[in-house]
């Protein structure tokens, strides 16, 4: 027995040799490095995941901060910056999710700039088939195609393989709610009585849809949206309508006018807002635009790149536009760092 517990006594002894040698590992670290871990919001879209990675390319080599990801939805990773869990969001599209007013009003969650304001989404059509492509051999199908009401003219070019004297209008994907609003929109244009208006299954099937159609040169119209590597790689015009207006838009019930063009902010919970002043500086200053965005995401597609490799990219071709983001030594320490 006395064997016994002198060798528990050992043993407990050991542990917490163990436990005090860690504990003192970690405080370290801490001295060393005392900046907290910065938890960037990735709801799964390319841009999003792209602004993530630039601006931590440039909080880690510039600002020394350590930088990682929480995945989930828009709405649950906006609840989880509320509680603190998410540290920043670079890609809010605020008016798709109802709670961001009321947080912001309440602070808490604190809206710190608008990194792109220029995005549209609607239904577009290649430019050939408007100007035509003489260095393609392309002739202008449509030249009087400027808006969605001049769709009935041209039915004829966009004829639906599956449904012989019907032709079709690609749509989105089954479950996104703009998929319903397409619909009520080609109603109020009078576009059903000669067009199918045809989900896709994905957004990947969206994409291949009109990646296929462009790379061959012939007709196709459909709903999309920017910044995408799609609108980055493609000359692509968006058909008109009336002018976006609030009143119209939500009184009509059809949808009679574009959609608005929403202010696609860079969000943060408060408490880390507090605590990294050097950081809300930088995100106050970034913005760029769904064209230089789509850039980017072109190059990556094009050159089958990493979201890494296309934030490195970017930065190097965007120099003069990220330098005004952050002080002259962050700058260099950066421009070190892309060496």
């Amino acid at each position: 027995m006395k064997n016994s517990s002198r060798r528990i006594f050992l043993f407990f002894i050991l542990i917490s040799v163990l436990l005090i040698a860690t504990a003192c590992s970690g405080g370290t670290d801490e001295v060393i490095n005392d900046k907290e871990v910065i938890i960037f919001a990735d709801a799964g879209w390319d841009s999003l995941i792209l602004h993530n990675a630039i601006a931590a390319f440039i909080l880690e080599n510039g600002y020394g901060y350590e930088t990682d990801i929480m995945p989930g939805s828009s709405a649950n990773l906006l609840e989880g910056m509320v509680v603190g869990d998410v540290s920043l969001e670079m890609e809010m599209w605020q008016d798709n999710l109802p709670a961001y007013g009321e947080y912001r009003e309440q602070g808490k969650m604190i809206e710190l700039g608008t990194n792109f304001d220029d995005n549209d989404q609607g239904l577009y059509v290649p430019r050939y088939l408007i100007e035509g492509d003489s260095e393609r051999g392309i002739e202008a199908l449509a030249p009087d195609l400027k808006t969605v009401e001049d769709l009935k003219k041209y039915a004829d070019l966009f004829p639906d393989a599956e449904d012989p004297g019907r032709s079709i209008i690609v749509n989105a994907p089954p479950a996104w709610a703009v998929t319903t609003i397409i619909e009520i929109k080609a109603d109020y244009y009078e576009l059903t009585e000669m067009y199918n208006i045809v989900g896709s299954g994905t957004s990947g099937a969206l994409a291949a849809s009109l990646s296929a159609a462009y790379e061959k040169g012939e007709p196709w119209v459909g709903y999309y949206w920017e910044p995408t590597w799609i609108s980055g790689k493609y000359d692509l015009v968006l058909l008109e309508e009336a002018p976006f207006d609030e009143a119209l838009w939500n009184e009509e019930a059809q949808y009679p006018c574009a959609f608005k063009p929403v202010d696609v902010t860079i969000v943060a919970n408060p408490g880390f807002v507090e605590r990294n002043p050097e950081v809300a500086e930088f995100l106050k200053n970034y913005h760029t635009s769904s064209a230089l965005t789509a850039k980017a995401l072109a190059y990556m597609q094009d050159n089958e790149a990493e979201i890494a490799e296309a934030a490195e990219w970017f930065l190097k071709e965007e120099e003069e536009l990220w330098k005004t983001w952050v002080p002259e030594d962050v700058y260099n320490k950066v421009m070190d760092a892309l060496k």
